[in-house]
């Protein structure tokens, strides 16, 4: 799923692809509140570490990719 972290004070915002689920990112970034950094997996094992406090808004696109092609589901 698409991950998007828009940071404070910062005209663009962090995207990339993720595997987790969205409850998992939820969990996570409500566990930042009381931590100095949101880290969180991108869908190639990399790290987006994220200062907690800079953090001004967490979306994300929807779980399931829809296939392309013919015949796709």
């Amino acid at each position: 799923m698409e991950v998007r972290i828009g940071v404070q004070h910062c005209a663009r915002e962090i995207t990339f692809e993720s595997t987790m689920t969205s409850d998992e990112l939820a969990e996570a970034v409500r566990a930042s509140r009381s931590a100095e950094v949101l880290e969180l997996t991108d869908d190639k094992g990399g790290r987006v570490l994220v200062p907690s406090a800079a953090v001004g808004y967490v979306t994300t696109g929807a779980e399931k990719k829809g296939g392309v092609g013919f015949g796709a589901q």
